[in-house]
């Protein structure tokens, strides 16, 4: 071939590789389509004797450009077709192989993202377990051993003091162990490590919290005993749960009155709130939830061992508390009595409800 610029038209062919290597699938069928277009442009322009008259690829042309390109146009035509489809074939090939690369890069992130989640959920399952199995085994072992205790105490009073003393300090213990128990079970975190639970400090911060949507008018009386742990949380968790209901049910601005009473064998807590005017009582769905609503506040207080009565008075919807503490009473501390000595039933239970409590659990034992 003589010396001329006739490779110059190979870069649209080129081009046509690379927009196929990166470019959309709609660009690549507008290159293609293009391509195709500027090969029988090419085509003319080659064998024309007004532009390349050939450019030494054919014999001599003299003849016209009509009986040139009707002789030689479509063997030319399908050389430049078949240099696009060659320079396509390598763009399309880099391609390929770009996303091959990608779908491995892909399945291997995606296989050590299911190894992972394989990896935690059978940990979270197994952790799950653990702490159900726990609970269960410590609930009813513990439960059984309280009413054993308040049982035996109840009904034999005539006892000496230091075993009616004993059968107390077992009850409290089992009970506080309980609580303590679940307070661990639910406080893990992923990490293994235990959160820290709040306490009675924190029901200040709670109603400051609190005070921008509802209007809580917060008051205490007697002087106030240090309760364990887990019945602290129990206390939190129930006025956490009575501010939340409060909000939910009446909306925003609801009065709630919140009150703490000291005075008597243990801490009596009582949260009114208003009852909006469309409301018939309290959700249905709040007694189905686990850990929620009247259910979970109830459970909550059983297993801090007291009690909690919940329901409609009058405009209001009224929730009352006890949390017992082993704390002297007032006459007892004038004299100097310990009030361990005479075993207190804690509001709410007579020695009927003792006796039944040592039946059941002796039937369970």
């Amino acid at each position: 071939m003589e010396s001329n610029h006739w490779a110059i038209y190979l870069g649209s062919f080129i081009a046509l590789g690379f927009i196929l290597w990166t470019a959309t699938r709609r660009m690549r069928y507008i290159a293609a389509a293009a391509n195709v277009v500027f090969a029988g442009a090419m085509t003319f322009l080659l064998l024309s004797w007004r532009y390349s008259a050939g450019v030494g690829w054919f014999p001599p042309l003299y003849m016209g450009d009509r009986w040139t390109i009707r002789a030689f146009g479509w063997q030319l035509f399908a050389l430049l077709l078949l240099i696009a489809a060659a320079s396509a074939a390598v763009g399309l090939a880099l391609a390929l192989y770009q996303e091959r690369g990608s779908l491995f890069r892909a399945r291997t992130m995606a296989q050590t993202s299911l190894r992972e989640a394989e990896v935690d959920l059978i940990v979270e399952q197994e952790r799950t377990r653990i702490a159900r199995d726990l609970h269960d085994v410590l609930a009813h072992s513990l439960a059984v051993i309280a009413a054993q205790a308040d049982g035996t105490r109840y009904l034999s009073t005539d006892q000496p003091k230091a075993v009616l003393n004993a059968l107390e300090n077992i009850s409290t213990s089992a009970r506080s162990a309980l609580v303590d128990a679940q307070r661990v079970i639910e406080g893990v975190r992923d990490d293994g490590m235990v959160t820290p639970q709040p306490g009675l400090n924190d029901v200040a911060l709670l109603v400051e919290r609190m005070q921008g949507s509802l209007a809580i008018e917060q008051s205490e009386s007697g002087a106030p005993v240090e309760l364990s742990a887990g019945q602290q949380l129990a206390v939190f968790r129930i006025i956490q749960e009575c501010l939340t209901n409060a909000l939910k049910h009446g909306g925003r601005g609801t009065t709630v009155r919140l009150h703490l009473d000291w005075s008597g064998p243990g801490l009596t807590l009582h949260v009114a709130s208003g009852i909006p005017a469309a409301a018939e009582g309290p959700d249905p769905a709040a007694e189905t939830r686990v850990g929620r609503g009247l259910a979970g506040m109830r459970e909550r207080a059983h297993l801090a061992g007291g009690w909690l009565t919940a329901g409609p008075d009058g405009e209001q919807y009224r929730v009352t508390v006890f949390i017992p503490f082993g704390a002297m009473t007032a006459g007892s501390a004038a004299t100097g009595e310990d009030s361990r000595a005479v075993p207190a039933v804690p509001a709410g239970r007579t020695p009927a409800h003792a006796q039944m409590a040592l039946e059941e659990a002796g039937q369970r034992g």
